[in-house]
């Protein structure tokens, strides 16, 4: 049973939520972010009454200037030996047609938030000699993103940032492991209008538990980068020999509506599959 004190963001669905209980599963302490309160202590009791672990809840939206302060008082002087920076949203839609603010959310959470925490747990870490952070960025990280340009631009950020740190922690005894999904049954593609296309209806489709239990283990062995999903994997090898162009053009072809007869997944479908196995 592990005794690294885990900080997850994000930790109230989708991957995130599956990140909370892979850890726990592995028995550690674990400090839970998200923006609603009663979420968060909803998932709290579960992981403890499943798997006997301390849970810690921080409701605050990391979007939010007073984030840092919340996070910072809700962690106290419990040293956070595991950081995962994994909450995040994406938008549909042509970049001049986003209102700004909706990119600005996007940047604050995709981005910023991965920067302050990355800023308040590494050093120590660095200090301790030991330490590990797990960064969620995408496979949509890796090339152009017409239809969601914004996202694909802060998750390109979150992997490079990762990819840097990564080589600059080398003999430091902290590591850091870029996690890139693929599409993945989630609430992203709600919050992200994107429920039609062809991404979420026709795309290899992850199930987030197989997305987490995937993470965890990369994470525990100190790996760098770690795509999830052999499709994943393919399209992200593709890109070495397709020019960008066409690269760009095959990624904007997933935002397109996948065709009315072809619209039969619902969200949760592999969630629940997953579940059940």
């Amino acid at each position: 049973m592990s005794k690294e004190t885990t900080l997850i963001t994000g930790a109230s669905s989708g991957i995130g939520l599956h990140l909370a209980k892979e850890f726990a599963r592995h028995g550690h302490p674990l400090v839970l972010v998200a923006p609603v309160e009663a979420e968060l202590q909803a998932v709290a009791s579960d992981l403890r009454g499943s798997h006997n672990v301390d849970v810690r809840v921080i409701a605050t939206d990391l979007r939010e200037a007073d984030s840092e302060t919340a996070i910072r008082q809700g962690v106290g002087d419990r040293a956070v030996d595991i950081l995962v920076n994994n909450a995040g949203h994406g938008k549909k839609g042509k970049a001049w047609e986003i209102p700004l603010e909706e990119d600005l959310s996007m940047v604050r959470l995709n981005v910023e938030a991965v920067l302050r925490l990355t800023k308040m747990f590494l050093p120590p870490m660095v200090e301790r000699g030991h330490g590990r952070i797990l960064n969620t960025a995408s496979v949509a990280g890796f090339e152009p993103g017409p239809g969601y340009a914004i996202y694909a631009a802060t998750k390109a950020f979150v992997l490079s940032y990762s990819e840097s740190l990564a080589t600059e922690l080398k003999d430091t005894g902290v590591t850091l492991t870029a996690l890139c999904p693929g599409p993945t049954d989630t609430d992203f593609f709600t919050k992200a209008d994107m429920m039609g296309t062809r991404a979420f209806q026709e795309a290899q489709l992850m199930a987030p538990q197989d997305v987490a239990e995937t993470a965890y283990k990369a994470l525990m062995s100190g790996d760098r980068v770690i795509v999830p999903g052999l499709s994943n994997k393919a399209l992200v090898f593709a890109r070495r020999f397709l020019p960008e162009s066409a690269q760009a053009k095959l990624n904007e072809m997933l935002t397109d509506d996948a065709p009315p007869e072809k619209q039969k997944r619902d969200r949760g479908d592999m969630e629940s599959k997953a579940a059940e196995r």
